[in-house]
């Protein structure tokens, strides 16, 4: 697919079908991803791939987790954020709300979909290793962006999903991982189920006149 209708068209998948994604779908997938450019070619990412039973299991943990805790996704800010920034968050509620499963609050919806995946059946859990700085953390997001694209190109749905980030140590216990790794960012990976109405909105984006300073 060309890359520009691939960017154009894309969109979170909120509802997949119940399709495992075939290891080698996944062996090109992450094979494509981790082209991404890193500095100095650290490529400082490392991933978990959890499928199946597996993926069930720590989900299972994970929303447990988060009830006990009472954790719920928000936008990590650490002060009150501008208007703007809260009109484009009311502008994902106003686009969803009507897609929601019967009787689910937002809330509700987005933080147990979030420990669930959103019932896919693949979750690719991505991490850094602790001797590096917080800076490394933009090779993070570049990679991302090619997992996502990449998946689209394969016929796959994504979403990726932060608020997991939360339950890092129940996460490196589940998946046998050592000390030293961090979860960054998970990725929810699967089949787009057409038919899941979840699937249908896709939010606004600001114009390049709120975001671009041109100079020159």
């Amino acid at each position: 697919m060309d890359l520009l209708k691939a960017i154009e068209e894309r969109r979170s998948t909120r509802g997949f079908l119940d399709k495992p994604v075939g290891r080698d779908t996944l062996e090109t997938l992450l094979r494509l991803a981790t082209q991404a450019p890193s500095a100095i070619n650290l490529q400082p990412w490392e991933f978990a791939v959890v499928s199946g039973e597996e993926r069930k299991r720590l989900s299972r943990v994970l929303v447990k987790r988060m009830r006990e805790k009472n954790i719920s996704c928000g936008p990590g800010a650490t002060k009150p954020l501008p208007e703007y920034y809260v009109e484009r968050q009311r502008g994902l509620l106003n686009v969803m709300l009507p897609y929601l499963p019967e009787q689910a609050s937002f809330q509700d919806f987005i933080n147990e979909g979030s420990c669930n995946f959103y019932g896919a059946p693949t979750a690719i859990i991505i991490t850094i290793d602790d001797v590096f700085s917080s800076a490394r953390l933009t090779d993070i997001g570049i990679v991302v962006g090619y997992v996502v694209l990449a998946a689209h190109d394969l016929g796959l749905g994504t979403c990726p999903i932060g608020l997991i980030t939360a339950f890092d140590e129940d996460i490196k216990e589940e998946l046998s991982l050592p000390d030293e790794k961090h979860v960054v960012i998970g990725v929810a990976v699967g089949y787009r189920d057409p038919d899941a109405s979840i699937n249908q909105p896709r939010s606004d984006r600001a114009s390049l006149n709120h975001m671009v300073k041109w100079r020159g």
